[in-house]
């Protein structure tokens, strides 16, 4: 309707009841204000009532607090004058909302403090005058002295405000329970504060902001407590609740507070950056003051990180630093606290801010699950912090007293002992030792066996380029007169060159080595650890060759997918019999290499050597396809490098033996072997390597239906590939899981926060649109539980839009009639209509009835809010009828040809399971058929009634499998029939299920009954 032709008052209250929905924020506002002006044309005193009281709602769930006092004193003023203009709802309104002037006024700095209290003594005469409680009252006042940290006076009408009665005007239970667990938290009684809480953060008591505020301020709670998981999750389940309402900033900056506290920093400069209005919206002074408060504290946060000159997000109209940002932020939230206090006349206020923005984090890293970087990923130049495997190496470093290059030399022969006591350890803190080692060489006379070494193990860290260095290394181990390594030092550089392209070259060179090592080692000329250097070197290359045949193999087969298998020809006959050839070489240098360290186990250099032949062997038996074999080997070469002592170099054959044992169905073995990788890995892992091994546990342990710790580690598995830099990648595929994982537990609104935090980064060619139909899935069935039902629809049909182009469409078909559910959830009947359509097209083209049926049927029910109204209701229905016989004709008549193929009582009854299924979906179709008939065309009840009949036959056909529904539809045929002023007819239908349910107990029969009884009270009265 045009402003032009104005509004009755039937117009105007749905057009305030239509913006009463309408998002938080000035467009919402403004429209009030319209209607306000619309109310004041139609010279109805009730009407302006209204709108004012709608203004003023608006007003006080926005940016723009500081606005209503205007439509509240207009109000009171039409109250004085003339109460008999307020019906009974307007004048509940008007003492309702007392209480939102009196939190109202404490939020504006610029209202004296003597006329709050003078409004606090207005509120209590009116309260009393109306016959209210002083609960309202007492509440109010706690929030004054609260405020004003009057702590005697504050305790004391807390407990006046608990030990008055509750009536009309006190609080809701969930926003009182509010109240009361933030003062308990704000006298250090944390604990008594989430006990407080706890009937709404179970949603016992919830209302249109709770539990939101009581999410956001049982964080830091939670956090000093220790209670680390349930703060994540209340973060999760709060943020998704606020983000979308523009009048609690309050509660958003509580979040970004808990992720400054607990490591999340750049996550908390993402919340930062989604609400750039907060920065500077003025009307409610004390909301941004927290947020100005809690942007300080992060800022700070940041610059003590050493990111000062991070860019961050902050005011409108200019380019912001941390550092910069946090003066400024400092600076309001001082400036606001002052005028607070100057108002109040203490320093209280100020006080709190900055013991606010002066806190240090209760926790150096709590992973949320979202996608995020860490605080050391921020810096553009990646520099701001290190790597943690870069950190790992500064805290080993410290253990060889390193001194400066050049200087005192003394340290140098401490330093090479020490190096060479890891090495012969093999441990990996060797690597650091030798580095230590060389820069304290730098510039001194060493001896060429020094030399040799320090080359060797600086070649070891060089990759492709410490080729030239082995042999480097090589020509001085020959100079110092140990053939023996120099062989050793030549076979490393061989693998490297295998490794990077040249592994045919690389068994070249490697096999002469092989020779010379051997008939050094024969004559005396070198030790068993060198021949096995070598020995290693060989088997290690000729493994590569096998991997590169098996993956030459895949290849070729993917390549000819699709062809007759008769069409291969002598090429591929060669080439099998070559990968025969290269894996009976591997195998017979494996076990060669193992004959030789086995005898040696006490020296832990053979002992590893041993392990890892048995390791090979596993992956050679695995390439054969002998799973059996190959966990057993992998297993046996895990135990032994633990027995040395060694258990990192396990890791990687541990997580081996957890993707074969789990191939193999032995769950449990998966679970140890995934556990031990982890176990063994440590603090020496690299964030990859955690990210992938907790990864590896989460599916093991998810897999077995254990979601809880797979939740827990999926989590682990998502931060860990965030601080590897993977987060798009590894990263998405852990939330894509964790967020499956929260799902199967019902936390609905952690794993849609994680889902749609995966999403972005989900990729077909990294991840498979599998995946991301799955995602879209689950977040569909995370939503429609949430309520949120247009958003779930959209993911469900985005799914579906990927899944049409699969060869199979039963998915596809699902998707479409999810989302047609959804859609019908969210008053979208038409777009509903047209999804049932499509999906019941799909369920028939899959010769799926049942889908097809259940379609039809849920078609029918939308369509009577549609423009196919009552006709297109009946018309999905009867066809739903029509299917449902038509299946039960065709199960008829498969009977005989399956008898061909099976037994007589396979087919049998194979056929009387599915015609049992098909009576049974006729039965419901008929009862909903006469429910529709009743609804939304009464005057067509003996239809409703021939319904309903119908459906008691079918299911009585059924025998006692179908007891409830056939007395379901007795006892609607039963209401009818009373309606219709048939009380015999009822009478005897109401006797038929009490006599059906004579000797039956339970929920239903107890229901039924009772119904059947009360059918039968009315009957008689009639």
């Amino acid at each position: 309707m045009s402003q032009a032709m104005g509004m009755d008052f039937d117009t105007l209250r749905q057009a305030m009841a239509d913006n009463q929905e309408q998002p938080e924020g000035p467009a919402r506002n403004a429209r009030a204000e319209q209607l306000l002006v619309e109310a004041e044309k139609l010279n109805i005193p009730l009407a302006v009532i209204e709108a004012l009281g709608h203004q003023l709602k608006v007003y006080n769930y926005s940016s723009e607090k500081d606005k209503m006092f205007v439509p509240f004193a207009r109000l009171l003023r039409m109250w004085d004058e003339h109460p008999e203009d307020f019906d009974e709802y307007e004048t509940h309104s008007l003492h309702w909302v007392f209480k939102w002037m009196s939190a109202g006024m404490l939020d504006q700095p610029h209202i004296p403090l003597a006329s709050i209290e003078k409004w606090l003594g207005e509120m209590e005469h009116r309260y009393r005058l109306a016959g209210h409680s002083e609960r309202a009252v007492r509440g109010a006042e706690f929030s004054v002295a609260a405020h004003l940290g009057d702590l005697g006076r504050a305790e004391r009408a807390y407990t006046a405000w608990l030990a008055a009665d509750r009536d009309t005007m006190a609080d809701c239970h969930a926003c009182e329970l509010h109240s009361q667990g933030w003062w308990r938290a704000e006298r250090d009684a944390d604990e008594e504060a989430l006990e407080l809480w706890r009937p709404v953060l179970e949603r016992e008591y919830t209302c249109a902001h709770e539990p939101h505020t009581v999410l956001a301020s049982s964080l830091v709670p939670l956090l000093r407590l220790g209670r680390l998981d349930e703060a994540r999750a209340h973060h999760l389940r709060g943020f998704r609740l606020v983000r979308p309402m523009e009048s609690m900033r309050g509660a958003y900056a509580d979040h970004v507070e808990f992720c400054a506290l607990s490591g999340n920093e750049a996550r908390a400069l993402e919340l930062l950056a989604e609400r750039p209005a907060y920065f500077t919206d003025s009307g409610d002074p004390r909301s941004k003051l927290d947020f100005m408060a809690v942007t300080a504290l992060l800022m700070g946060r940041l610059t003590g990180l050493g990111l000062g000159d991070q860019p961050v997000p902050g005011p409108a109209g200019r380019e912001w630093t941390a550092s910069g940002l946090a003066v400024h932020a400092r600076g309001e939230a001082l400036s606001l606290a002052a005028l607070f206090d100057a108002r109040n006349g203490t320093s209280y206020v100020s006080e709190r801010a900055r013991g606010r923005m002066d806190q240090r984090p209760l926790v150096e890293r709590l992973p949320l699950g979202v996608r995020s970087r860490s605080a050391r990923h921020l810096s553009p130049s990646g520099s701001a912090a290190g790597s943690a495997s870069a950190a790992a190496s500064a805290r080993s470093s410290a253990a060889f007293v390193e001194s400066d290059a050049g200087s005192d030399p003394s340290s140098l022969p401490a330093l090479l002992a020490e190096a060479r006591r890891l090495s012969a350890t093999r441990s990996p803190d060797a690597v650091e030792a030798w580095a230590a080692v060389s820069r304290a060489a730098e510039g001194q006379e060493l001896d060429v066996r020094d030399r040799a070494e320090i080359a060797d193990h600086a070649a070891m860290e060089r990759g492709p380029e410490g080729i030239e260095l082995f042999h480097e290394a090589a020509a001085l181990y020959a100079e110092a007169g140990d053939p023996g390594e120099a062989l050793a030092a030549r076979a490393r550089a061989a693998y490297v060159l295998a490794l990077t392209g040249g592994p045919e070259e690389a068994l070249a060179t490697v096999s002469e080595l092989y020779e010379g090592v051997l008939a050094l080692l024969t004559d005396g000329g070198t030790g068993v650890s060198q021949a096995a250097s070598v020995l290693v070197g060989r088997a290690r290359i000729l493994m590569l060759l096998v991997q590169e045949d098996a993956d030459e193999g895949e290849s070729g087969a993917k390549a000819s997918e699709g062809t007759a298998s008769g069409t291969a020809g002598s090429g591929t006959a060669d080439s099998g019999t070559a990968a025969d050839g290269v894996v009976g070489a591997a195998e017979a240098a494996v076990r060669e290499l193992l004959a030789l360290a086995e005898p040696h186990l006490s020296d832990v250099r053979m002992a590893s050597r041993a392990a890892e032949a048995r390791a090979m062997l596993g992956e050679l038996a695995a390439h054969a396809g002998d799973a059996e074999a190959a966990a057993e080997l992998l297993g046996q070469a895990a135990a032994a490098f633990v027995a040395a002592g060694l258990p990192w170099f396990a890791v990687e054959y541990e997580s081996r033996l957890a993707g074969i044992a789990r191939h193999l169905g032995d769950a449990e073995e998966a679970e140890r072997a995934a556990r031990a990788a982890l176990e063994h890995g440590g603090p020496r892992l690299e964030p990859m390597g955690h990210a992938q091994l907790h990864l590896q546990l989460a599916e093991v342990l998810g897999a077995t239906g254990q979601f809880g710790p797979a939740s827990e580690h999926a989590l682990e598995a998502a931060h860990w590939a965030d601080e590897a830099g993977e987060g798009p990648t590894l990263g998405a595929w852990a939330r894509h899981q964790l967020g499956g994982f929260l799902l199967r537990q019902g936390r609905w609104a952690e794993a849609a926060e994680i889902l749609e935090s995966a999403l972005p980064d989900l990729t077909t060619d990294m991840h498979g649109d599998g995946a991301i139909v799955q995602t879209r899935w689950w977040l569909g069935d995370c939503l429609t539980e949430l309520g949120e039902h247009r958003a779930a629809a959209e993911h469900w049909l985005r799914a579906a839009d990927v899944a049409r182009h699969w060869p199979e469409q039963r998915d596809h078909a699902m998707l479409a009639h999810l989302a047609a559910e959804a859609l019908g959830h969210a008053e979208l009947p038409a777009q509903a209509e047209q999804a049932y359509a499509r999906a019941g097209d799909l369920w028939r083209d899959l010769g799926n009835v049942h889908g097809l049926i259940r379609s039809l049927r849920a078609r029918a029910w939308v369509a009577l809010r549609t423009d196919s109204g009552p006709d297109g209701a009946r018309e999905s229905m009867a066809a739903a009828v029509q299917e449902c016989e038509e299946g039960l004709r065709a199960v008829s008549s498969s009977v005989g040809a399956e008898a061909v193929e099976a037994s007589d009582a396979v087919a049998g009854s194979d056929a009387a399971e599915r015609r049992h299924r098909l009576v049974a979906e006729l039965g419901h179709t008929h009862r909903q058929f006469g429910d529709l008939v009743a609804r939304a065309v009464p005057d067509d009840a003996q239809e409703a009634l021939a319904h309903y009949t119908r459906a008691i036959s079918v299911f009585a056909s059924l025998g006692e499998d179908a007891l409830d529904a056939r007395t379901g539809a007795e006892l609607a045929a039963g209401w009818l029939e009373a309606d219709l002023l048939r009380p015999a007819a009822a009478a005897a239908r109401a006797r038929a299920v009490l006599s059906a349910y004579a000797d039956v107990d339970g929920e239903t029969a107890r229901a039924r009954r009772a119904e059947a009884e009360n059918m039968l009270g009315m009957t008689e009265k009639a």
